[in-house]
């Protein structure tokens, strides 16, 4: 656990260090690699942060770029403005199918006017008249049917090109919100699911459990970071595997994680964090070739109710309480806040700001 200072100074100074950290490179302040620099801020993927110091101060947008393409897959940011820039391109095309229809429409009804006058007029034989307005009338109803036919394709298959574009913003938004490393939401998407916590009143059983391994820093010094990247993995699956599918898990930084838990009691939300830990306790953590046992890996969890805290930074600072005492009172245990329980420092949840 590291030192941080109360929420909202903690919020500001994040964003204050990355945006100094990409003035000081010479990084042009833009999202996908604002994304590069928060991900190397908060240490969740160690080798991203090494090669990004690795650039030095003469960092081009090529060598940002090719770490995001490297770490991300395809870089969120830029697909994302692509998408963008795809959606508007289709919205001007479907715009102006629109204005064609309108526009033929306005000359349908221009030339049922002008064959009506022509019926009213009693300066012509009705026989001519009727000849006349027949062939007018079927000649241009025929030719607005056929339009409005074509139009109609030209709105489905813009329709579908925009389903196509929204489909991929959705895997963009996915992908943006899944930490690279553990495959599971990252801090990002729990800022979001935090924040969401007290937006309607059935949040009265619901609960924010902070989790951190126990001794991380030492197995990464023991065995290196490809080795504590491996645990960190493990770490994650066991996790997912021993809460509902329901819950919401997340790598909130380094070894530390997050699961918010609906519809459960006090009791019911310890018995799924002992879960938790003691399968966690009993997985083996050995190297399949060499033999060599890098556990146990332990780890400590705490957690608040959302019906004990106002508001969602508040429920994240008791849970990190509760975290505290867990770690401070021998590891390897579960701890719910308390009335009384103190912290010599608190931390914010909402960290992730541009």
């Amino acid at each position: 656990m590291t030192t941080a200072t109360p929420p909202k100074a903690q919020a500001t100074d994040v964003a204050a260090q990355i945006s100094f950290a990409m003035r000081t490179m010479g990084v042009a302040p833009i999202p996908r690699n604002y994304e590069l620099f928060y991900e190397a801020y908060i240490g969740s993927n160690p080798a991203l942060t090494r090669e990004l110091a690795a650039l030095g101060s003469k960092a081009t947008q090529d060598e940002l770029d090719a770490i995001g393409e490297q770490y991300f897959g395809s870089h969120q940011g830029r697909a994302i403005e692509n998408a963008h820039t795809k959606l508007i391109g289709e919205l001007e095309g479907l715009l102006r199918v629109l204005q064609q229809e309108q526009s033929s429409l306005e000359s349908y009804n221009k030339l049922l006017g002008e064959t009506y006058s022509r019926i009213n007029s009693k300066s012509s034989s009705s026989a001519d008249i009727l000849r006349s307005a027949i062939t007018i009338l079927t000649e241009a109803t025929g030719n607005t049917m056929a339009h409005g036919e074509s139009t109609v394709s030209q709105v489905s298959q813009k329709s579908q090109e925009m389903d196509q574009v929204r489909k991929e913003l959705d895997e963009y938004k996915r992908i943006a919100n899944t930490d690279s490393l553990t495959r599971i939401a990252n801090r990002r998407a729990f800022d979001e699911k935090l924040s969401a916590v007290y937006a309607n009143d059935s949040h009265t059983f619901s609960a924010l459990v902070l989790a951190d391994i126990d001794n991380f820093k030492k197995v990464n010094d023991a065995y290196g970071h490809p080795v504590g990247d491996k645990i960190l993995a493990t770490v994650a699956n066991v996790i997912r595997a021993n809460v509902r599918k329901d819950c919401f898990v997340a790598r909130t930084g380094g070894e530390e994680f997050a699961i918010i838990i609906d519809g459960n009691t006090a009791e019911e939300v310890q018995q799924i964090c002992e879960r938790v830990r003691i399968a966690l306790e009993t997985t083996p953590f050995k190297n399949s070739k060499t033999g060599v046992n890098y556990g146990p890996v332990t780890i400590s969890l705490g957690y608040c109710m959302a019906n004990d805290a106002e508001d969602a930074g508040e429920l994240y600072a008791r849970s990190d309480i509760a975290l505290y005492c867990a770690k401070n009172t021998g590891r390897n245990r579960t701890r719910l806040y308390e009335d009384g329980m103190k912290k010599d420092f608190t931390k914010s949840w909402l960290i992730y700001k541009r």
